[in-house]
C-alpha cells in the first residue's frame, strides 16, 4: 500500500494498485506520458482503500505500538503527532491501568502480564 500524506491538511489516504492488469498497465503509462513521471492527481491505476484523519491515525498507532512487548514510547508519539498521548487517551488510560491492563513506565506505555492475557480488550478502546 501506498501512504500519501499530505503537508497540508492531517489525513491520510491508503492505497493498492488495482488487481486488473490492464488498468494498471493503461493508468501507469498514461501518468508517465502527461507528467514525465509520478503525478497523484492521475492515479487512474489505485484504488482508495481509506482515508484516516488525525484522530485515526493516532488510535491506529496506540493500537498497534500495544502490540509489541515493549509498547508505546510516549516521545515518539509526541514527536509525530505533536500530542502527548497520555493526556490524548487518559480516559482509555485510566481505566485499562486501574484494571491492571497497562503500565506507564517512564517513555513506555505497555501491555502488563495480565493485558497481555487480555490484549484484545485493551485494543478495543483504541478502535
Amino acid at each position: 500500500m501506498i501512504y500519501d500524506i499530505s503537508e497540508i491538511t492531517s489525513v491520510v489516504t491508503r492505497y493498492s494498485n488495482t488487481s486488473h492488469l490492464d488498468n494498471y498497465i493503461h493508468g501507469v503509462g498514461t501518468q508517465c506520458l502527461r507528467s514525465g513521471g509520478y503525478n497523484p492527481a492521475l492515479q487512474t491505476y489505485q484504488t482508495i482503500h481509506e482515508t484516516q484523519t488525525t484522530e485515526d491515525m493516532q488510535k491506529e498507532y496506540m493500537l498497534l505500538g500495544l502490540r509489541k512487548i515493549q509498547g508505546v514510547s510516549i516521545q515518539t508519539f509526541k514527536n509525530k503527532f505533536g500530542e502527548n498521548p497520555i493526556y490524548l487517551f487518559r480516559n482509555e488510560l485510566q481505566e485499562l491501568t486501574e484494571h491492571g491492563l497497562l503500565e506507564i513506565d517512564g517513555d513506555a506505555i505497555r501491555l502488563t502480564s495480565k493485558g497481555l492475557d487480555l490484549a484484545n480488550i485493551v485494543w478495543q478502546k483504541f478502535i
